[in-house]
């Protein structure tokens, strides 16, 4: 018996050099409509200072780089527009991407943070070749408006390094290799910036000496990289691991016709998906049910749940509700042949321990009123507040469907004793008030006239500043606001700010944004 050869490792690896731009571009539309050529760049916060961590061509283009400072940045280029650096936006689109590249190739690998490895051994083929693969990449991608950057490679490492280092696709793979700078090696910074003293600049320059030496000289970890960039080491690629979705389903021999029958078999179903569930640790958040009838036609049913839930005899309740708010009734027909349960959204579900006096008992019957009332009413018709990471009083908050998952940001709640510094309720919009006098050109007023009612102000704390969001252009931010505390002498308190300081306009105008209680 003759052996079947094995097919050669190849890997191909992608690189979106300008993700974040692009990521905008696709979410956020709007942005773009009718704007100029300004450059673009994204700042974050290190170590106290803002700093740039990317950038768009027209950026570069200027003169700008990553790690520049905010304040270095708009010296120079004084039009670039500033957006705030999102990684973790930015990691959820490049692991859209991998779902996307999955037709390529079932084992791809997240190269963060603007970059995928796939293992293409076997299905170059499939599309004409290496060659042919790489241009239909390219087309789907710029298709999108997604620039790319790719280079095969017989290792990951390989493939990695031609990607972002070589200027072009060259016949010759370790001649490029060789031209590759010390960069492509993926040292820290001390670690390149030796190899560089030493005079050895490129990979071929490294290549030249022996490995012992390398080892010697510059540590192990240098000697490691260049073995498995040259594929003298094995390097395995640890491909991302999708969960199979949950999806149950059961076929009669003698069409189901009655809905009660009907939804006994929907209980079994999320019986078994329950199962699945808790050997993942996790609950499903939306249950889809699928009726497939014996002429053909297919209903569907949704419900989705607050909190992750495995729960049978609750989703068996909110299928009954689902069914009672159809605008038009369930109509079997000739009955059911086939019915599916797929679970469209699972999250972690560990367990939970009640406590004595029933804090989480209350929680769970909250979440099961809501998920009564979003399927009866609707998904959209029942909301909640949830708290938005914003200093800006007006945009603290989002009116949310109450079944989506709370955002990370929290409420801010005053210290134990002490007075809140904001009010409950806000005025949309702040309502002008007129200042009559005041102590100091920058104080709060002494007296002031809302609503053609004067009033005078027996105590005032403040002010609490506020500034225009940093990433927008100095022409386009709105002016600083300062809020006060103030109550009058009949004891009614209001927050009251004034628009502007006097160093940004020649009349700031005061408004009224809330009341205490």
């Amino acid at each position: 018996m003759t052996r079947r050869a094995s097919i050669p490792r190849r890997y191909l690896a992608l690189v979106f050099p300008w993700l974040p731009i692009e990521r905008l571009r696709a979410r956020r539309p709007h942005l773009f409509v009718a704007r100029g050529d300004a450059p673009i760049a994204f700042a974050e916060s290190v170590g106290g200072a803002m700093r740039l961590a990317a950038l768009d061509p027209a950026a570069v283009a200027a003169g700008l780089s990553v790690g520049l400072t905010l304040a270095d940045a708009r010296a120079r280029v004084p039009e670039v527009e500033v957006y705030p650096y999102d990684p973790a936006a930015d990691a959820d689109w490049l692991e859209r991407l991998a779902e996307g590249a999955r037709r390529y190739s079932p084992a791809v690998a997240l190269d963060p943070p603007q970059g995928l490895v796939l293992d293409s051994g076997g299905a170059d083929h499939l599309f004409g070749g290496e060659r042919g693969l790489a241009q239909d990449i390219e087309t789907r991608m710029a298709r999108r408006g997604i620039t790319v950057r790719l280079a095969y490679g017989d290792t990951p490492e390989a493939a990695r390094a031609l990607a972002r280092h070589a200027g072009a696709p060259a016949p010759d793979e370790m001649g490029a290799i060789r031209r590759l700078p010390v960069a492509a090696l993926e040292l820290d910074e001390d670690g390149c910036a030796a190899l560089v003293a030493a005079g050895l600049k490129s990979v071929g320059d490294v290549l030249a000496r022996p490995m012992a030496t390398i080892a010697a000289r510059f540590g192990r970890e240098a000697a490691t990289a260049l073995r498995r960039l040259t594929g003298e080491e094995d390097s395995p690629l640890t491909p991302r691991v999708v969960a199979t979705p949950i999806a149950v389903e059961r076929r009669f021999a003698e069409p189901v016709a009655r809905t009660e029958h009907m939804l006994a078999v929907l209980e079994e179903l999320a019986g078994e998906a329950a199962r699945a569930l808790e050997e993942r640790h996790e609950g499903g958040r939306r249950w889809d049910a699928r009726l497939f009838r014996a002429d053909g036609e297919v209903q569907a049913l949704r419900v989705e749940t607050g909190q992750p839930t495995r729960d049978p005899a609750v989703l068996l309740r909110l299928f009954r509700e689902r069914i009672e708010a159809l605008a038009d009734p369930l109509d079997p027909g000739f009955g059911y042949d086939l019915i599916r349960l797929d679970v469209g959204l699972a999250e972690k579900l560990d367990a939970v321990q009640l406590r004595l006096e029933g804090g989480e008992a209350r929680t769970e019957a909250v979440a099961a009123l809501i998920d009564r009332l979003g399927t009866r009413l609707g998904r959209e018709r029942v909301r909640r507040i949830h708290p938005r990471d914003s200093h800006m009083p007006e945009q603290a908050e989002l009116l949310l469907p109450a079944t989506d998952p709370t955002p990370r940001a929290e409420w801010t709640r005053p210290e134990p004793g002490e007075p809140p510094s904001r009010p409950i309720h806000l005025f949309d919009p702040p309502q002008p008030i007129e200042s009559l006098a005041a102590e100091t050109p920058d104080g709060p007023p002494a007296r002031f006239r809302w609503r053609r009612k004067l009033h005078d102000v027996a105590r005032a704390e403040g002010p609490e500043r506020i500034a225009g969001e940093w990433w927008r252009r100095a022409d386009m931010a709105p002016p600083t606001r300062d809020y006060y505390r103030v109550e009058d002498v009949r004891g009614r308190r209001f927050w009251i700010f004034r628009h502007g300081l006097y160093s940004e306009t020649e009349r700031p105008r005061w408004y009224v944004h809330g009341l205490f209680a």
